[in-house]
């Protein structure tokens, strides 16, 4: 098997986290977690996988990194990005909580290219020690060019154990068909859509009725962006599965200070739109660092 276009780009530490190296910038990995409601009270469910970029050790917008690269290495960045997230999480991360990481389907062009992205997947999840049951793939919005092929992928994806989740959702029609067509496990509903629903009551009530709707489906729906606690109040009275936003929990660079959440931890019931889910977080031990990517220079 031919090495990861991944792996090729990572540099592991003595504390068992990993960085990447694209060009003249530096990749590292950071984590915000997902709460789930549970019986009036948040518990840690899920943690998602974001990029942060670096140059000569000042940090750069992600957007701003992505707008550089051209387009004909969008494919490796995307694998590097991925496997540098995978590699992370099973450094520092608990162990029962799931991984959510993006897939972009406009550059899988060919059943080929998404079977090289599997292979090389599997490889790094054995190499983190990571069950794949626990990863969340999240589908973006942007177009495929094969239908067939995005239809294939997902499939692909399922039959090695993922799970789907179809990002930033907004109601638009392409929304709806995506959910229609991928029959995702999990919708994450665009932060700012959802804000506009929360500022009135029709349309809270319309917000109210699609997360019942998917939930009859079974479908599971994560709000983002919660950034108040009147929203986190709303989110929760609208029957949402899982809630993602500043209010709960900021990113955090790997190796996180989040506390090892163990299975079934339960966080206090919110109360007065306030949580204290995230605060005063201890330091995380990490586990020994396996033996791929290359050594950082000392």
């Amino acid at each position: 098997m031919s090495r990861s276009i991944g792996l090729a780009h990572i540099i592991r530490h003595d504390d068992g986290t990993s960085t990447g190296v694209w060009g003249i910038y530096t990749l590292q990995s950071a984590f915000q977690p997902i709460f789930a409601f549970k019986e009036g009270k948040l518990e840690v469910a899920a943690f998602e996988g974001l990029i942060r970029p670096f140059r000569d050790g000042e940090a750069q917008p992600p957007a701003a990194f992505f707008g550089t690269c051209p387009a004909a290495d969008r494919l490796h960045i995307e694998a590097l990005t991925r496997t540098l997230h995978l590699l992370n999480a099973g450094a520092c991360l608990p162990e029962h909580a799931s991984i959510f990481v993006n897939f972009d389907p406009s550059v899988f062009t060919n059943r080929g290219i998404a079977d090289k992205a599997l292979r090389d997947m599997r490889l790094v999840l054995h190499e983190a020690g990571i069950d794949p049951r626990r990863i969340v793939c999240e589908v973006t919005e942007q177009k495929s060019a094969s239908q067939e092929t995005l239809y294939g992928f997902v499939e692909a994806l399922r039959a090695n154990g993922f799970r789907i989740a179809v990002d930033d959702y907004g109601a638009d029609e392409s929304d709806i068909n995506r959910v229609k067509e991928l029959k995702p496990d999990i919708v994450k509903f665009d932060a700012h859509w959802i804000t506009h629903l929360m500022e009135s009551g029709p349309g809270f009530a319309l917000l109210t009725a699609m997360v019942h709707s998917f939930e009859n489906q079974g479908i599971r729906t994560v709000f983002e962006g919660i950034e108040e606690g009147w929203q986190l109040e709303l989110a929760e009275k609208s029957g949402a599965s899982m809630v993602q936003g500043y209010v709960l929990a900021r990113p955090e660079l790997a190796p996180t200070s989040f506390r090892v959440f163990s299975k079934g931890t339960e966080q206090p019931p919110v109360q007065g739109g306030k949580t204290s889910a995230a605060a005063n977080p201890t330091p995380s031990p990490t586990r020994p660092a396996r033996v791929f990517g290359r050594k950082a220079a000392l």
